[in-house]
């Protein structure tokens, strides 16, 4: 399991020393093919056939229940009521945020995708010694939040589309507010502050203690001298496309000049922040250039590399090590009748995108995050540049990513990320993983909270019940070295009973007996909808 979101956790058997001479190569096969996969041991805790209620009405209940609405926010904190169990004294007292959209239809009957949906902000505070959890709620007061709810009588007007939705009567000719920044996707405490993300714009800074926004905070800071832009397969040929996609992307559709990947990455050893920001004209162009942002903790920049790859791709998520960014690129071809209907409003915009599986193979890239010498373009560092040619996969997520070097000096990449078929990939079906006990809701929502086990190769499985599903879990450590020497927090949807439960797991009794420590019930009235991301932030 992740137990934080730092993205260089080096485990004992992969410990580089501190001073390492430059690799004299990387190992990897430039063409790889796909090879035999590991066994793993897998027990089945799916429910009997006899005991699942497969009714597609109820499926259909089950599945709107994760998106209704909830316009309440709860400013003072209110105690949670204990359901089961009971919260361990040991338990580091800190805060649990998490984020996720809270509105999906207005009052004039427009509804949206979820991943359009305004950001809502929960935080759980936890006191263990005192046995207590308080909860409070609020939206971030984004720009298009504020044009479109009214402070004074609370309605709801949607007048951005969002890059998935479409309004209501598909009346768009004369909307052109396509990139509605919600902040729902992830949040991000550094230095003391606390933001809420979007992979489409910059993020929200927010008060700790009281959910207020204070406003937009810009981490890219192009004015900064710090600089190393490398370039490659670069044609010259695209930038008539570019001349004439930018004005139309920036000055019609108010897109921004470029937007910030929300998969943040901190690196502990060196206490950096590393964010990644690439053009937005880059979703429709075939060229691509991205940005990597180092800052420490006072948010001074450190570092900046910029690179450009041309080969009809995209980065969703990406690692790091302590010598080399690895990015992923997921292949996607411009469709002209959905980039059509999207102008026209008649389509979302993701629609002008579909995956090219007319492409064999995925490109992974090791850029060097520190030049061997002086030279950014210098020879030694031009291996990067030819990708690794991996089986054609789209890249979802990075859990972590480590390095090693032999004795004979080569470096070992090692990287856990999830990823999936282009066959199984559609950019308007993008919620897929559950156990499949629920025939008529196979894939969706999440259902269980799986361990896997490095070693023995074992997968241990947590499931909360029938008709109830499970948001994204967070590990909170005791604070010791012991693998599993902590707690799970996880959001529990019970569809049938239309509530909300904080749990607490046993992270060692995942998949045994008294697994859950303590269940923390949300009041009927505060039910909120599914999250996305979240960060536990002890008390110091």
């Amino acid at each position: 399991m992740l137990a934080k979101s730092y993205h260089i956790i080096t485990p004992s058997i992969f410990r580089p020393s501190k001073r390492s001479p430059p690799p004299r190569k990387i190992r990897f096969r430039p063409y790889a093919t796909t090879t035999q996969p590991i066994p793993i041991s897998m027990p089945d805790n799916r429910v009997p056939t006899q005991e699942v209620v497969d009714d597609a009405l109820v499926a259909l209940w089950d599945y709107q229940f994760l998106f209704m609405s909830q316009r309440l926010e709860v400013p003072i904190p209110i105690k949670l009521k204990l359901i089961e169990g009971a919260l361990p004294k040991d338990f580091p007292c800190g805060t649990y945020y998490l984020t996720g959209p809270g509105l999906f239809i207005d009052d004039y009957g427009s509804k949206i995708h979820p991943l359009d949906g305004h950001g809502y902000l929960r935080a759980f505070e936890i006191d263990g010694p005192n046995g207590e959890v308080r909860f409070s709620t609020k939206y971030v007061k984004t720009e298009a939040q504020k044009e479109e709810c009214d402070p004074i009588s609370g309605s709801w007007k949607f007048t951005h589309r969002g890059p998935f939705s479409v309004l209501k009567g598909s009346k768009m000719m004369s909307n052109i507010k396509v990139m509605k920044n919600v902040a729902n996707t992830s949040i991000l405490k550094w230095g003391g502050r606390l933001f809420c993300l979007w992979e489409g714009g910059i993020p929200y800074e927010i008060d700790p203690q009281t959910l207020d926004t204070i406003g937009s905070f810009n981490f890219i800071n192009d004015d900064n001298d710090v600089e190393d832009e490398i370039n490659f397969n670069q044609s010259h040929a695209l930038d008539l496309v570019a001349r004439i996609v930018k004005p139309i992307l920036h000055g019609v559709f108010k897109m921004p000049p470029k937007r910030l990947l929300s998969h943040y990455k901190v690196d502990a050893q060196r206490r950096r922040l590393i964010v990644m920001a690439c053009n937005a004209e880059d979703m429709v162009l075939p060229r691509s250039h991205y940005t990597f942002y180092e800052y420490d903790p006072e948010f001074r920049l450190l570092q900046k590399k910029e690179f450009t790859i041309s080969d009809h791709s995209m980065v969703h998520d990406w690692a790091f090590t302590d010598t080399h960014y690895i990015i992923f690129t997921n292949h996607v071809k411009l469709d002209i009748l959905g980039s059509m209907a999207a102008i026209c409003g008649q389509a979302p915009m993701i629609s002008a995108l579909s995956v090219n599986h007319s492409k064999p193979t995925s490109s992974i890239y090791l850029l060097p995050r520190f030049s061997t010498n002086n030279n950014s373009n210098s020879q030694s560092d031009d291996y990067w540049r030819k990708p690794i040619e991996a089986p054609q996969l789209w890249l979802l997520h990075v859990a972590n990513a480590f390095e090693s070097i032999d004795d004979n000096g080569n470096l070992a990449l090692q990287i856990h990320a999830t990823a999936c078929s282009y066959q199984w990939f559609n950019f308007h079906k993008m919620f897929a993983a559950s156990s499949g006990s629920h025939q008529t809701l196979s894939h969706f929502p999440f259902d269980s909270i799986l361990k896997f086990d490095n070693l023995t190769k074992r997968v241990s499985i947590w499931s909360p019940g029938s008709r109830r599903f499970v948001g994204e879990p967070m590990f909170v450590s005791k604070r010791s070295f012991v693998e599993d020497n902590g707690y799970l927090l996880v959001i529990e949807y019970v569809a049938s009973r239309r509530m909300c439960n904080l749990v607490i797991l046993d992270a060692e009794r995942v998949g045994g007996v008294r697994a859950v420590i303590a269940r923390l019930e949300v009041p009927r009235s505060l039910t909120f909808p599914l999250g996305f991301h979240g960060t536990w932030t002890p008390i110091e």
